[in-house]
C-alpha cells in the first residue's frame, strides 16, 4: 500500500476493537450470503456492507504492484478467463481469493461509525483475514454450500440471465470451470475454518431460506 493513496490502517492489536460492531459472513458462491445478510440487516435496522458492491471501485483504487493478480485478471478476455485455464489455475489466480483487495475493505469499515452495526457479507471474507478482525469468535460465520445446492444456485442465475459465462466462445466449458474452481473455494474454507476454529455452516438443497436464516442468527448469538 503506498504512501499518501489510502488511509493509514489502524495498528492491527487495535482493530478487533474498532471493528467489534461489525457482523462478517462469508462463504462459497451461490450459498446465500446475500439473501441471509439483506434479512438480519433488515430485521435489526444494521448498516449492510456487501463486498460484491465495492469489487469496481476497489479495482479502481489499486495497481498492478499492489494487486498484480487483479490486474492481470482485468486485462484477460472472457474466454481467458473461463475457458481457456484450468479450474486449478482459475483458484490460484483469482485475485480476491488471493485477498487483494482486502485492505480495501477494512479501510472502508472503519470510516463508517459504529452505529449502527455493520454486517459485511462476501466470498472475500477469507477466514485467515477475518480472524485478527474478531473481538470475539461468534462474530462471523461462513456458508459453504454442497456441490448439489451450488448446481442450484446457478441454474437459477442463468434462468434469470445472470450467468456471465454465456459472453464466452464455449458457455457449456466456462460453466463447469467455473463450478469446479468453486467446488475447490468452498473446501479451502472450510478447512480454514475447521482449523482455524471459526463457524461454518454447510448448506444444502433441502435447507430452506427460513432454516439458514434460524442458524446463522444463533451462530451470531443474537
Amino acid at each position: 500500500m503506498r504512501s499518501g493513496q489510502h488511509e493509514e490502517v489502524a495498528d492491527a492489536a487495535q482493530l478487533p476493537a474498532r471493528l467489534r460492531h461489525v457482523l462478517w459472513l462469508g462463504g462459497g458462491s451461490g450459498a446465500g450470503k446475500s439473501t441471509i445478510a439483506r434479512r438480519l440487516a433488515d430485521r435489526y435496522g444494521w448498516r449492510l456492507y456487501a463486498t460484491d458492491d465495492v469489487m469496481g471501485d476497489h479495482a479502481a483504487r489499486t495497481t498492478a504492484e499492489e494487486a498484480p493478480f487483479l490486474h492481470r485478471f482485468i486485462a484477460m478476455d472472457m474466454d481467458q478467463r473461463w475457458v481457456n485455464r484450468s479450474p486449478e489455475v482459475m483458484l490460484e489466480t483469482f485475485h480476491w481469493f488471493r485477498g487483494e483487495g482486502f485492505a480495501l475493505i477494512v479501510e472502508d469499515l472503519l470510516r463508517l461509525p459504529p452505529e449502527p452495526r455493520v454486517i459485511v457479507e462476501g466470498f472475500r471474507l477469507l477466514p485467515h483475514l477475518v480472524k485478527p478482525l474478531l473481538a470475539a469468535p461468534e462474530h462471523a460465520v461462513w456458508l459453504l454450500p454442497t456441490p448439489a445446492f451450488r448446481h442450484s444456485a446457478i441454474r437459477r442465475r442463468s434462468a434469470a440471465g445472470e450467468g456471465f459465462v454465456a459472453r464466452t466462445s464455449d458457455p457449456a466449458r466456462a460453466g463447469r470451470n467455473l463450478a469446479e474452481r468453486d467446488r475447490m473455494f468452498t473446501a479451502r474454507l472450510r478447512e480454514e475454518t475447521e482449523r482455524l476454529r471459526l463457524r461454518s455452516i454447510e448448506v444444502g438443497t433441502a435447507m430452506s431460506e427460513d432454516d439458514l436464516d434460524r442458524r446463522v442468527t444463533a451462530a451470531f448469538r443474537l
